[in-house]
């Protein structure tokens, strides 16, 4: 399925309603539907314009596989950050277990895309959607979903809505206990506070498969003191682990699920969460490790690439900054300031402003010409339609131009758009990459 798009698209010069996949098939002027043009630069696109390259998104999606596999964890990737059936689908094609969300609206968006496993990494208090979960595992005999409690409230609203239910479809609700961090989101406090929580769960009658958290909440930088207060948080996962299986709250035989972000910290949690938990001086019980990493798949020129955890794992690689937003420099009113069309409305802005990377400068009939690398020129401020770049003379920035725009944060990127432009290694546009937000 892919989304209806049409004039009202930011990033497409369209006359009428067209789909994606229409839009890269056949020839064309890229004016019409059902026409394509094979550069960003050809009458179907207009500025500002979001491009991934489609080298870097594999590339990333392929290490994160290869390093899940050789720690023999699982992935759910959190798919937030970009929200899009068709990033997922390639996610997918490297054998995720599922797919993570945010809230109930994602979780019902993921479902649409026929997404058989799905992890609602959160709290669910509104009895409507948790009504609608019974609804979605009663009609469909291949779909578990899993949900975090952290109280006793969210118990007791999940324990009236499956009343009467099977056991076959009480079977494929899987509960998690979070854990959370004091000063922190989400989550209990404490280990002995989970294991009571996690207590509550079986005594409800619902499938408790295990304890869950957000390492991201334990610490902010990459210093030895925050990498070690990440280590002791994912030691406190796995102490709740083994206290839930030495009490009997998980069936015999079944590993008990524990799961963690790691999109920040995923060399810590390579390295502490995997393997067996003591129950007894005698006897262990399996884990099973979930990592939930989303933002990778575009990575960035700003946070991530600062908290980078895949140059801290033996042999991984750097992740390849993927995302380029692109906008046209609209003035030069004096010397030293160059204003571009691009604003709040188009790049994340909550954390680094963007980073001017290439140019495109305009060639005499206005047209622009070869990507070329930029220097000189460093972001300042945001408006909401316009950028502020400070320039020296090496820069040489014109009207008419257009720049490359590097991101921080992509979780806060994609929200802004509707369509995004795959381009290979050639700068041609091989897919239109939609958005579910």
């Amino acid at each position: 399925m892919t989304a209806a798009l049409g004039p009202r698209t930011k990033g497409l010069r369209l006359t009428g309603p067209a789909s994606a996949d229409a839009l890269t098939t056949g020839p064309g002027d890229g004016t019409d539907p059902g026409q394509v043009s094979d550069d960003i630069t050809g009458p179907l696109f207009s500025w500002p314009l979001l491009t991934l390259d489609e080298s870097a998104v594999e590339h990333n999606i392929a290490l994160m596989a290869r390093l899940c596999a050789d720690a023999g964890v699982g992935h759910a990737p959190h798919v937030k950050t970009a929200l899009s059936a068709q990033l997922f689908a390639r996610q997918q094609a490297r054998g995720v277990w599922g797919a993570t969300v945010a809230n109930a609206a994602q979780l019902r968006t993921v479902r649409d895309w026929g997404t058989e496993r799905v992890f609602l990494a959160n709290e669910l208090y509104d009895p409507r959607e948790i009504a609608w979960i019974r609804t979605e595992l009663e009609q469909s005999a291949g779909v578990v979903i899993w949900l975090y409690v952290d109280s006793h409230a969210g118990i007791r609203l999940l324990t009236h809505a499956f009343a009467g239910a099977s056991a076959q479809v009480v079977a494929r609700l899987g509960v998690l206990v979070e854990l959370g961090v004091d000063g922190g989101r989400t989550g209990v406090r404490g280990v002995r506070s989970a294991v009571d929580l996690a207590r509550a769960v079986v005594e409800a009658g619902l499938t408790l498969v295990g304890v869950a958290g957000y390492e991201g909440s334990a610490a902010s930088g990459t210093t030895p003191v925050e990498l070690a207060t990440v280590a002791a948080y994912c030691q406190d996962l796995r102490t709740v682990a083994a206290q839930v299986c030495a009490a009997g709250l998980v069936p015999a035989g079944r590993p008990v699920v524990v799961s963690a972000g790691g999109s920040s910290y995923l060399d810590v949690v390579l390295a502490e969460l995997p393997g067996d938990v003591s129950i007894s001086p005698t006897a262990s019980w399996p884990v099973r490790v979930v990592v939930r990493s989303g933002a990778y798949v575009t990575h960035d020129h700003g946070f991530c690439a600062r908290m980078d955890p895949w140059t801290r794992i033996p042999g991984a690689e750097p992740m390849r900054a993927a995302a380029t937003v692109w906008g046209q420099v609209l003035s030069t009113p004096e010397p030293g300031l160059v204003v571009c069309g691009v604003g709040r409305r188009d790049v994340s802005y909550d954390i680094d402003l963007p980073v001017a990377l290439t140019v495109r400068r305009a060639l005499p009939d206005g047209t622009p010409g070869p990507v070329a690398a930029l220097s000189g020129a460093q972001v300042t401020a945001l408006n909401d339609q316009h950028l502020y770049l400070r320039v020296t003379a090496d820069a040489r920035l014109a009207p008419g131009d257009v720049v490359g725009f590097g991101i921080s944060h992509p979780c806060t990127l994609f929200d802004k758009w509707r369509v995004a432009a795959m381009v290979d290694d050639a700068g041609r546009v091989v897919e239109i990459i939609t958005t579910d937000f």
